[in-house]
């Protein structure tokens, strides 16, 4: 979710929505993907980065990958497009 606000007030707001769906996974393939990651792995919230190699842990992903990454972009871009903030 996200939120733009002035003054105090709140002028948009926006909440998304994502769905992940793991692959099956064996002790065999989770060590190899903790290999490949290395130290990263434990730096992130359920010790995987769909922007790197754990996507492979995926059979499916279903919804923005910008919310996956914690904040739903397109829309707020389009706000503040709409707003003239930004003119990209």
């Amino acid at each position: 979710a996200i939120v733009c606000a002035r003054d105090g007030q709140i002028v948009w707001q926006d909440a998304d929505t994502a769905r992940l769906t793991m692959r099956d996974l064996t002790p065999q393939s989770i060590g190899r993907y903790l290999a490949a990651a290395g130290e990263v792995a434990l730096s992130s919230v359920g010790a995987y980065q769909v922007e790197g190699c754990g996507i492979g842990l995926f059979a499916a992903i279903d919804g923005s990958h910008f919310t996956i990454l914690g904040v739903p972009i397109l829309p707020l871009l389009a706000f503040l497009r709409d707003k003239e903030l930004i003119d990209t």
